[in-house]
């Protein structure tokens, strides 16, 4: 009895050895996900094939150090026992190492599919999450629809309750993600994964849904003390747990948010408190982004706090670091391109050969018919070219038709108030004029009014059409064609407005040593005069601070008041020098035009124009 009990104790511990081998994989990204970086590494010095060791060394050094060891230059591997770990790190290799997002995702849904065909739901399950992460991450290559694919790949390869749960989670952030302006949508996620999370749950997966909640209750919700609360939480979980590259971006990401909503409380300073903990950000791709949100934050906290200096330059660090984002994706596009025509030269070099071996086996039979298809594939591709070309040219006569067409509409409306004020002030003068006139000639014979009256009289009227001539002359010029510049009509507009009483206007200006060429200068004060008028028309508000400034080869222009505010995309664009006329005038230009505005807290027009383009 006592050997068949060993024997029987030792086919358990076989068992569950040969089991625990097979599933190493499984124990490496179930520790990692756990933040159990410790048992991740035991779990490694226990992997006896070299090379699948190395991959999970190499994931395990991006999560907790955020960085690779190897270099992965090759987009195939030679490791026919490990290709989709291979793959996996190569996608995540060009996308937090490189930032290159569209890379990077057709890497990952490469391995995805060698993952599901092979049914190996460990890896369909990590490569699902990773690549959601970078679709939750603002990017703009991925169509907005590929997340329910591989959110559907992900739910059906989920293996254990806690597979379940952050599959949940996904969920409940993606749909948020799309759903901003339609609560309704995000009710039953959220009900579903603050039901199935508790605190007997990983500190780190607990900390995710606290930053999804408060990005729910900030932004659909707007229930602050709520957000602030779950963010609070969010921030102390992050504290104790193991701290590695993923968490630090989770934490940074935690004080921009609990920021924001201080701000949106409108406690300035301990929104500024909050933010200035961000220090010493890496210079990475996810931290280049995270640097952008927090110049951005620390600029609209400056302006509220009235520091006009502080608010300056972070604006201007603000624009810069856009600038370079933008330049770093321009660069990152041009690169694919171009890896994408030497694979397809390759693939042509390719296909030639093996045409040519054809030729050679078939005859010159085969030969003729060969040619004589290749012929007839060039010239469809060359008409297909030409209609291509002929499409661009069409488009671009149409932007332009519709640029004319915008100042054309501007300048119609400018005719009919010139009209107008022509009629209403000058007629009514000139009609009295004609009867003075009258007046004068039927007293010359019968003498019964002061001829020198009624000569002062008809002198004063022509006086008065003369003035009310060159007041609307004067009027439509409104200083900027005059020597003093766009900055002095810009100033006198302000206080002429200011005078009233009724509203303030002030005007900040940084770097405008030098006038601007004509046409700019009137353009940017046609584009002034018509935010200030909509703002003291629709707005209600009591001021209005109106930004012009010049970085090098760049006019940035904002107009912010503090009224009511409203949602820039509900409204029906009117013609002229309306807000969809001035947006097409700044696109004529080269410029950006972006409107930031919330309910009772004001609008923000942000205009930039390159001086170098107008």
């Amino acid at each position: 009895m006592t050997s068949l009990l060993k024997i029987f104790a030792l086919k358990v511990l076989i068992t569950s050895f040969l089991n625990q081998k097979g599933n190493e994989v499984e124990l490496f990204y179930s520790a990692m996900n756990k933040n159990n970086y410790s048992e991740a590494i035991q779990v490694i010095s226990n992997i006896e094939n070299d090379k699948k060791k190395i991959y999970l060394k190499e994931y395990y050094n991006l999560f907790v150090f955020g960085k690779f060891n190897s270099k992965y230059n090759s987009d195939k591997s030679n490791d026919n026992e490990n290709p989709i770990l291979f793959l996996f790190n190569k996608g995540l290799y060009e996308y937090y190492h490189n930032g290159k997002e569209t890379k990077s995702f057709k890497i990952l849904n490469l391995a995805l599919k060698k993952a599901l065909y092979k049914n190996d739901k460990v890896l369909i399950c990590e490569i699902s999450k990773a690549i959601l992460d970078i679709y939750d991450r603002f990017t703009e290559n991925i169509n907005d629809l590929s997340h329910k694919e591989f959110l559907r790949d992900y739910n059906n390869s989920v293996y254990n309750d806690f597979e379940r749960k952050v599959n949940a989670l996904y969920n409940y952030r993606i749909i948020l993600k799309l759903n901003y302006e339609t609560p309704s949508l995000i009710t039953e996620p959220f009900n579903k994964v603050n039901s199935i999370i508790t605190d007997r749950d990983p500190l780190f997966i607990r900390a995710k849904l606290l930053i999804t909640n408060a990005s729910f209750n900030l932004r659909v919700n707007r229930k602050y003390d709520i957000a602030l609360k779950e963010i609070s939480k969010a921030i102390d979980i992050l504290k104790n747990i193991e701290v590695g590259y993923i968490e630090k971006e989770k934490k940074i990401a935690s004080l921009i948010i609990k920021s924001v909503i201080l701000y949106e409380k409108e406690e300035y300073l301990k929104s500024q408190e909050t933010i200035d903990q961000i220090i010493n950000l890496e210079n990475d791709h996810i931290f280049n982004i995270l640097k952008s949100h927090t110049l951005y934050w620390k600029y609209r906290i400056h302006t509220s706090l009235g520091n006009e200096l502080d608010s300056l330059i972070h604006k201007s660090n603000y624009f810069e670091r856009q600038h370079y984002l933008k330049h770093s994706k321009q660069i990152q596009l041009i690169s694919e391109h171009k890896t994408i025509e030497k694979e397809k030269k390759i693939s042509e070099q390719r296909y030639l050969l093996i045409l040519a071996s054809i030729v050679i086996l078939l005859g010159i039979v085969i030969t003729y018919l060969i040619l004589k298809n290749s012929r007839r594939k060039r010239l469809l591709a060359e008409q297909q070219k030409n209609l291509e070309k002929q499409k661009n040219l069409t488009l671009l006569k149409e932007q332009e038709i519709t640029a004319i067409n915008a100042m054309i509409d501007g300048q119609e409306k400018e005719r009919i108030r010139i009209a107008e004020d022509l009629h209403d002030n000058i007629g009514s003068v000139l009609a009295t004029l004609k009867l003075h006139f009258e007046n004068l000639q039927l007293n010359r014979n019968k003498k019964q009014f002061d001829q020198n009256i009624l000569f002062q009289k008809t002198e004063t009227l022509i006086d008065e059409a003369y003035l009310k001539i060159r007041s609307i002359a004067h009027a439509k010029n409104s200083g900027v064609i005059a020597n003093q510049g766009l900055l002095v009509a810009v100033k006198l507009m302000a206080d002429k407005i200011s005078s009233a009483n009724k509203i303030k206007i002030n005007v900040i200006d940084f770097g405008l040593n030098n006038r601007l060429e004509n046409s700019l200068e009137i353009t940017l004060f046609r584009i002034i005069q018509e935010l200030v008028t909509n703002v003291i028309k629709h707005a209600q508000a009591s001021e209005v601070n109106i930004n012009i400034s010049q970085f090098d080869d760049h006019i940035n222009l904002i107009v912010e008041d503090n009224g009511i505010g409203f949602i820039y995309n509900t409204i029906e664009h009117s013609q002229g020098m309306g807000l969809g006329s001035i947006e097409k005038r700044v696109e004529h230009f080269g410029g950006t035009f972006e409107i930031d505005s919330t309910k009772n807290k004001g609008t923000s027009v942000i205009i930039d124009f390159p001086i170098n383009n107008t």
